[in-house]
């Protein structure tokens, strides 16, 4: 046996099952991680836990009519398998192409459903982390250990949604169900729907549930900025009729997509009225500038929160049709039949849909330790986003707000297997991240600037999250456009890199 083959392999107790990897969930980017490692780290064995009864995270927990991607499928699908259909795709769609990666590569037989995890512990004398998992299926305790720890359970608590404490809810007589906890028995056809929020999420639920619904009234607190436009990708379907390779075609359109996103997200910081008028134009086009101005045009500046796309602005068709409508004004409390606005409007509701966002996940809520000592999260600084001081040995998979949340799994993804090889080659079984002598001095923040980005999630869970410094590796600066050529060349021989 060689001498990395028994280091990364130690001695486990009966009953303990030990990978060189274990991958936390099997979401867009746990089964992004599982096809990494089983093509560039093939020697390396790995398990996936997946808490729920099958793959696909986001797009299997989220059940509220319309389910779609806010990012076109060209980027947000894996660079390594083409994506044929509509750039907007359903859940259902979603999910059979993952379920093809998995099934095209062999994944499953690496996938263990039904396992939540509790607790991890890293052991700093072994070299190991032990992650202690029930099998829910059978209620059987469960403990493995790995080597490497790849946290890929996403940023918010599938199961939970943020509900806000309005006052009267006891009061109100009809039905209040909140997005990420949609009942399979509502029966809205024909009821009069109230939706709280004016997100992406929203901008989903509004225009499905008008298609059955009496008449649905969006109540948002203050505006967003939606971008419409056909559900097509031009350059997609001229390479196409052109006879253009599947695989061909979707490189030149994720290219051609994240050059226009780069321009306009650069435009959103240089030119911000020009990005307004960009985004608001189309919106008069379609419900006129009366709407517009009253509903429609935020408060700040473009890509401060997420911008999400409306395909073939079907929210703003509803609108215009007269099935849907919208009020812009805050809750004073409920009432037995609905709503009553601080501006003096009582909106009456049979069913009243809270779509008001989620809570962090941070690390799964998981139990960590690190050698006996509770993890306090939010005490480390983190390395681009990815890893963090005082935590050897993991790297968590956290997306882009400006750009598909697959494009940095994927990046991730090179980056872990890159690292793994490297401490292969260096005969070592640990890594952490540190701040070297030139970064003693450096300014410790908070894990995103709110100027540039202020979503209420982030606001209401930031003491969860770790800190930042103020230089490039030291903060997840949101910027695809310069990480994809950064992380390639990043040197694993840097002195932010501690190897044991």
């Amino acid at each position: 046996m060689s001498e990395t083959a028994s280091l990364s392999r130690p001695a486990t107790a009966p009953g303990t099952e030990h990978f060189d990897v274990l991958i936390v969930g099997a979401g867009i980017s746990g089964v992004g991680a599982a096809y990494h490692l089983g093509t560039q780290c093939p020697d390396k064995s790995y398990v996936v836990l997946e808490t729920e009864a099958t793959f696909g995270g986001t797009w299997w927990t989220h059940k509220y009519p319309g389910i779609r991607s806010d990012s076109d499928l060209h980027t947000f699908g894996y660079r390594f398998k083409p994506w044929r259909g509509a750039p907007i795709a359903t859940a259902e769609e979603i999910l059979r192409y993952m379920g093809e990666v998995i099934d095209e590569n062999d994944l499953a037989r690496h996938i263990r459903y039904h396992h939540h995890i509790s607790a991890a512990s890293w052991d700093g004398a072994a070299k190991l982390w032990t992650i202690e998992a029930t099998d829910k299926a059978s209620g059987t305790p469960r403990r493995f250990t790995c080597g490497f720890l790849y946290m890929c359970q996403g940023y918010y608590r599938h199961r939970q949604g943020y509900m806000p404490e309005w006052p009267g809810t006891a009061d109100y007589q009809g039905r209040l169900v909140h997005s990420e906890e949609w009942p399979e028995d509502l029966d809205y056809a024909g009821k009069r729907v109230l939706v709280i929020g004016s997100g992406a999420t929203a901008a989903t639920i509004i225009p499905a549930m008008a298609a059955k619904a009496q008449h649905v009234t969006m109540l948002q607190r203050s505006p967003t900025y939606f971008r419409i436009g056909r559900n097509a990708i031009e350059i997609a379907e001229q390479l196409r009729k052109l006879g253009i390779d599947e695989a061909w075609v979707h490189e030149v359109s994720r290219r051609q997509i994240l050059f226009e996103q780069d321009k306009f997200t650069r435009m959103t910081f240089r030119q911000p009225e020009a990005a307004t008028e960009f985004l608001l134009e189309p919106l008069r086009q379609a419900i006129g500038p009366e709407q517009v101005e009253k509903h429609f045009t935020p408060r700040y500046r473009p890509w401060r929160q997420r911008l999400a796309f409306v395909p073939d602005g079907d929210l703003f068709k509803g609108i215009a049709a007269g099935k849907a409508s919208v009020v812009t004004d805050e809750i004073e409390r409920f009432t037995p039949k609905g709503v009553l606005t601080k501006g003096g409007q009582e909106l009456e509701a049979d069913i009243v849909v809270a779509a008001t966002g989620f809570h962090l996940n941070v690390l799964g809520d998981i139990a960590f330790e690190i050698d006996g000592k509770p993890l306090d999260f939010h005490d480390t600084v983190t390395y681009r986003g990815m890893m963090f001081t005082g935590i050897p040995n993991m790297v968590w998979v956290f997306g882009y707000f400006r750009a598909s949340w697959t494009l940095r799994a994927d990046l991730v993804g090179d980056f872990v297997c890159r690292m793994l090889k490297h401490m292969d080659a260096k005969g070592v079984r640990q890594v952490d991240v540190a701040l070297r002598p030139e970064d003693k001095d450096m300014p410790i923040l908070p894990w995103i600037d709110p100027e540039n980005f202020n979503p209420g999630y982030l606001m209401r869970g930031m003491h969860l999250l770790p800190k930042r410094g103020d230089k490039p590796e030291w903060q997840h600066n949101q910027d695809y456009w310069a990480e994809k050529d950064e992380f390639p060349k990043t040197s694993l021989d840097d002195a932010a890199f501690v190897y044991r």
